[in-house]
């Protein structure tokens, strides 16, 4: 699986005019599946994300996870994460989920989400969105399982 989360003051993801979900203070999480994925690499992105320590505390240091600040995360299906441009000019998909595995991971992934506590607002697997952003710090991190 391939994460790509950005640490955000507010995102929210509109479908043809329609304000779908948003959040305010929280991360942004892309999220791909790919081939040989399974539900163990999910829940072990869900503990890791519910952790991981990016959000400051009063000296201005990044000692507090998403629980201590309260915030929401919104969850973003985008399977381009997956594109191999290592021929040509023209992006590769081949290494990500076959539509309807990736739908049950990303189905699968949110839910753990929330089963760690975490409030989660989801996009819609498979459509167009348009996502909106403000990027804070910027803090963006790449989560990826196939590699250590």
């Amino acid at each position: 699986m391939r994460i790509l989360l950005q640490k955000v003051s507010e995102a929210s993801v509109v479908i043809e005019g329609e304000l779908i979900a948003q959040i305010e203070a929280g991360i942004l999480i892309f999220f791909c599946a790919m081939n040989e994925d399974s539900m163990e690499q999910a829940h072990y992105l869900a503990r890791k994300i519910k952790n991981l320590r990016i959000f400051c505390d009063d000296q201005g240091k990044m000692n507090k996870s998403i629980l201590d600040i309260k915030g929401s995360t919104l969850v973003v299906s985008q399977f381009t994460l997956a594109a191999d441009t290592s021929r040509g000019n023209r992006p590769g998909f081949s290494r990500a989920a076959h539509p309807d595995e990736g739908k049950r991971l990303y189905n699968g992934f949110c839910e753990l989400l929330s089963d760690q506590g975490l409030d989660v607002k989801t996009g819609r697997f498979g459509a167009d969105m348009a996502v909106h952003l403000v990027n804070d710090g910027p803090i963006t991190i790449w989560l990826d399982t196939s590699k250590p």
